[in-house]
């Protein structure tokens, strides 16, 4: 049996410290504050050149979302950064300020999902997504590669007034647009293989390379599946899913989070509110599951069976049934 063709990796905290430092140069009000991450964030490029534009709140994520809100208050540009994990301890807070008030406060969480392999179950985020979206007013949007984060995080920055949540990963971008072929808008996605009669992949963050590498798979053996990056979860590329629906008997969510709660209910949300008569299926993290420890991003997909063998695995089987 064939196997996926190779993920070309990138970093989305690298990417992330790089823009951040890039704003903070161009943008008088813009501050970053962190939980006492900086290293691992990326945000130590905006402190290596513009140290008093960065407040590092320490291991008190309660108290970082607090002085974001003030500083939002205030009528600067605050950016969050933080693990993912760690951020959601603040969940009550960012709902109780900054959700409640629709305060300009920017989110940009790293290291989510399974992306911390070798930390465990206690660093991956996989319930963020369902958090964060239940919120009333903040916004939410998960880029799938470096040239996403920096085009989705920029543009938030400059032009969006409100508050917002991105959640990226740690290294483990894989590569899907090339420079300048990413357009970001709120409510947006992108197909990025044409939906294909029996099945299509909808996916997002990490998981739109893995789909891509699985739908090439498949179509080597004769099943075309199509693919489409959706990477704003709200406000959701509505048109997008229902043209899907329309044209694939099955859809298929894949995401590195719980399939309850993330993009496998925006979906089924989505479905069953136009009585579209498409199929769904969930690939993610089961309820019930954590990840684990694992000495590399891969193994772990492996071991959960979000990788794209696997993935491919389960559409052919899917498919099959149809």
């Amino acid at each position: 049996m064939a196997s996926a063709p190779a993920l070309q990796m990138a970093s989305y905290r690298k990417a992330l410290g790089r823009l951040l430092a890039r704003l903070a140069s161009e943008l008088e009000d813009l501050v970053v504050l962190d939980a006492d991450t900086l290293r691992s964030t990326g945000a130590i490029e905006v402190y290596r050149s513009a140290p008093r534009r960065v407040l590092n709140m320490g291991i008190s994520e309660q108290d970082l979302i607090g002085t974001a809100a003030g500083i939002a208050l205030a009528g600067l540009r605050p950016v969050v950064t933080g693990f993912g994990a760690f951020l959601m301890r603040g969940w009550e807070q960012i709902r109780n300020t900054v959700d409640r008030d629709g305060l300009n406060v920017k989110i940009v969480a790293t290291h989510t999902g399974l992306s911390p392999h070798v930390d465990g179950s206690s660093h991956q985020v996989l319930e963020d997504l369902a958090l964060m979206r239940s919120l009333a007013r903040t916004a939410v949007f998960s880029p799938a590669d470096d040239v996403a984060t920096v085009e989705t995080v920029e543009w938030l920055v400059r032009r969006y007034r409100g508050p917002a949540y991105v959640r990226l990963g740690r290294d483990n971008a894989f590569r899907v647009y090339s420079e300048e072929e990413f357009t970001f808008r709120p409510g947006g996605g992108e197909v990025l293989v044409e939906p294909g009669e029996a099945v299509t992949l909808l996916a997002t963050g990490p998981m739109v390379g893995v789909s891509l590498a699985a739908a090439a798979l498949l179509r080597s053996e004769g099943l075309r599946v199509g693919v489409v990056d959706v990477y704003s979860i709200k406000p959701a590329p509505r048109r997008l899913v229902l043209e899907a629906a329309e044209r694939s008997r099955l859809l298929v969510t894949v995401e590195e989070h719980r399939t309850v709660g993330g993009l496998g209910d925006v979906v089924s949300s989505i479905l069953a509110e136009e009585g579209a008569c498409a199929r769904q299926a969930r690939i993610g993290v089961p309820p019930g599951v954590y990840g684990s420890s694992s000495r590399d991003y891969m193994s772990l997909l492996r071991h959960l069976r979000l990788d794209p063998e696997s993935v491919a695995a389960r559409v052919r089987r899917l498919a099959a049934a149809l």
